[in-house]
C-alpha cells in the first residue's frame, strides 16, 4: 500500500534532520556544439572511445539539416533540408554502426533516379545496368555501363578511399585512379566524349548538378561518378518516417554511449561553454569566426574569413492531393526525379546561377516520399520536396521557375497541390544557421575547397587553438549526410586528448 503525502519527489530529504543528496555534476571531457549529422557522428565516436560527451543544440530538436517537421497541413510531416540519403547508406562510418536497434530502417524505390523528357519518356538509374541502359540511346547504353561499372564494383571501397581523407597515401591507388581519370573531366565535357545521344548526357549532367558547380568546371564530373555509382550499387534510399530517423538513432546512441544532448541552447561564445579538454563545433566559418574569433590566431582566422559559400536553395515542400501527374510512367518508380531537360539547359542554368543570376529555366530536384513511405501523409495524400538552386543570398521569389519545370513534366500539378511552405535562402539560414545564405552543402565544391576545407592545414579538422576542432561539412569530405566530417574530427580530437 503506498502513499501520497502531497510532496513533490525528493521534498522529504529536504527536510531538516534528514540526510540531502546531491547529484554530481559530471563534467564532460569533449563538448560538440551543433547536432546535425556530423555533430551526432563526432559524439558517436567519441563515445565509443569511453568519452564523456556533452552535445548542445539550439533547436528544439536534433538534426541540422536532417530533421522532419510539420511545414504545411496536419498530418503531413516534410524533411526540412535532406531527404534522399545515398551517401548516408553507403558511409563507411555511419553503415557500422546499430542503428537500426534505434529505430532507423531504409526504404529503396525500384529506381534510384527519373530523368523526363518533353517526349513523355524518362531516363532512369536503376540498381541494374540492364534496366538504365534500357532507358538510354542504343550504343550509350553501353558505354553508360563502361563508364560505371567499375566504379560500381568497388564501390564500398571508393567511398572509404575518397571519405578517408585526400592528404594520405591511398590503400587502393589503381581503384582511384580508375576512378580519377574521368573524374577531372568537368562533367560537361565527359557527358559529350562518352555518349552520343542526349539522354545519357542529360542523366550525367542531372547526376553532376548535385554539385551546385557550373557542369564545365572540375570536380563536377566526380560528383556524378559518386552518385551514378551509389545509385548502382546501393540505390538511393531513405529512412522510413523522414530525415529525422538518422538523428533520432545517433542520437539514441549518443545516449546509450553515456552522451548527454541538450536542446534549445545556443552557443555564441566559447566563453560560455562547460571546460573541457576537446570541444567540436559542427559550425561553419562564418559561425565559427563568431563564437571563437577572438581564440583565433590572425592567419587562420583570415582562412575562415576567405572561405567561399556556394549557391543557395530555393525551397518548397508541398502537400498533395493525390501522386505528382507525371507524363513519363517511369518517373512513378523513382524517389528523386531530375527537372531541367537536356544537358545544355542543366548547364545553362547552372552556370547562370554561379553568376549571380536566377535562371528562367531552372534545375529542380524533387523528392517524393509518399510513393514509397505512406506514412509521411494522411490516406491518400502525398508530399513532395523540391528545391532549385539560386545565388547565395537571394532574395527573389523561384517559386515561378519551379512549378514550371512541375508543370512540363506532370501537366496538372498545381491542381494537386493543398498547401506549400515555401523558404528561400533567408529563412532556410534563419533555422539552420550553417545554411549560410542557403546553402547546404557546407561551402562551395570548387576544386580548392575540395581539397582544402575550410583552410589549408595537414589535419583539416584541427584549429591552430589547442583542444579546438571543427567537424561540420566544411571540413572534408564536404557535404551530404555520411557523419564522416564529424568522425575524422573525433578522431582528431581522440589524438589530441591522448
Amino acid at each position: 500500500m503506498t502513499h501520497s503525502t502531497g510532496e513533490p519527489p525528493g521534498a522529504a530529504l529536504a527536510r531538516p534532520g534528514r540526510a540531502r543528496y546531491h547529484r554530481p555534476v559530471i563534467s564532460p571531457d569533449a563538448v560538440v556544439v551543433g547536432s546535425g549529422p556530423n555533430g551526432l557522428a563526432a559524439a558517436v565516436a567519441l563515445g565509443a572511445a569511453g568519452v564523456r560527451v556533452r552535445v548542445l543544440e539550439r533547436n528544439a530538436e536534433v538534426g541540422g539539416g536532417a530533421r522532419t517537421l510539420p511545414l504545411t497541413l496536419p498530418g503531413f510531416r516534410h524533411d526540412h533540408c535532406s531527404a534522399v540519403h545515398p551517401l548516408a547508406a553507403g558511409s563507411p562510418f555511419l553503415r557500422r554502426l546499430p542503428l537500426a536497434a534505434y529505430g532507423l530502417s531504409w526504404i529503396e524505390p525500384p529506381a534510384a533516379a527519373a530523368h523526363p523528357f518533353d517526349d513523355g519518356t524518362a531516363a532512369l538509374l536503376s540498381r541494374s545496368f540492364a534496366a538504365t541502359g534500357d532507358s538510354l540511346d542504343g550504343p550509350d547504353a553501353r558505354a553508360w555501363r563502361a563508364l560505371l561499372e567499375p566504379i560500381t564494383d568497388g564501390f564500398e571501397a571508393l567511398v572509404e578511399e575518397l571519405f578517408g581523407g585526400l592528404l594520405r597515401v591511398p590503400r587502393r591507388p589503381l581503384l582511384l585512379a580508375r576512378f580519377g581519370l574521368p573524374a577531372l573531366v568537368p562533367a560537361a565535357s565527359l557527358a559529350r566524349a562518352r555518349f552520343r545521344g542526349p539522354r545519357a548526357r542529360a542523366l550525367l549532367a542531372g547526376l553532376a548538378a548535385h554539385a551546385q558547380l557550373p557542369l564545365e568546371r572540375t570536380p563536377s564530373a566526380a560528383f556524378a561518378l559518386v552518385l551514378g555509382g551509389a545509385g548502382h550499387a546501393l540505390g538511393w534510399p531513405f529512412p522510413a518516417g523522414g530525415a529525422q530517423a538518422i538523428a533520432d538513432a545517433l542520437a539514441g546512441l549518443v545516449r546509450a554511449r553515456g552522451g548527454t544532448i541538450v536542446t534549445g541552447e545556443e552557443v555564441t561564445s566559447l566563453d560560455a561553454l562547460p571546460t573541457a579538454r576537446a570541444t567540436l563545433l559542427d559550425l561553419t566559418p562564418r559561425q565559427v569566426l563568431r563564437v571563437a574569433g577572438g581564440r583565433l590566431p590572425r592567419r587562420y582566422a583570415a582562412a575562415l574569413a576567405r572561405f567561399r559559400y556556394g549557391p543557395g536553395a530555393f525551397k518548397v515542400d508541398y502537400a498533395l492531393d493525390g501522386p505528382i501527374p507525371w507524363r513519363a510512367a517511369e518517373c512513378e518508380r523513382a524517389g528523386t526525379v531530375h527537372l531541367g531537360g537536356s544537358l545544355e539547359e542543366i548547364a545553362a542554368a547552372e552556370a547562370a546561377v554561379w553568376r549571380g543570376e536566377s535562371p528562367a529555366r531552372p534545375f529542380v530536384l524533387v523528392a517524393q516520399p509518399t510513393l514509397f513511405d505512406p506514412s509521411r501523409a494522411p490516406p491518400g495524400r502525398h508530399t513532395a520536396w523540391a528545391y532549385c538552386h539560386v545565388p547565395n543570398g537571394f532574395a527573389g521569389d523561384a517559386l515561378a521557375g519551379i512549378e514550371a519545370q512541375l508543370e512540363r513534366f506532370a501537366p496538372g500539378f498545381r491542381e494537386r497541390v493543398l498547401a506549400r511552405a515555401v523558404r528561400g535562402p533567408a529563412a532556410l539560414e534563419s533555422d539552420d544557421p550553417n545554411l549560410v545564405g542557403g546553402d547546404v552543402g557546407g561551402g562551395a565544391n570548387t576544386l580548392a575547397q575540395t581539397l582544402f576545407r575550410p583552410a589549408a592545414r595537414l589535419v583539416p579538422w584541427s584549429t591552430p587553438v589547442r583542444g579546438l576542432y571543427l567537424c561540420s561539412a566544411s571540413t572534408p569530405p564536404g557535404g551530404g549526410v555520411h557523419g564522416m566530417c564529424g568522425y575524422h574530427a573525433a578522431q582528431a580530437a581522440l589524438r589530441g586528448m591522448g
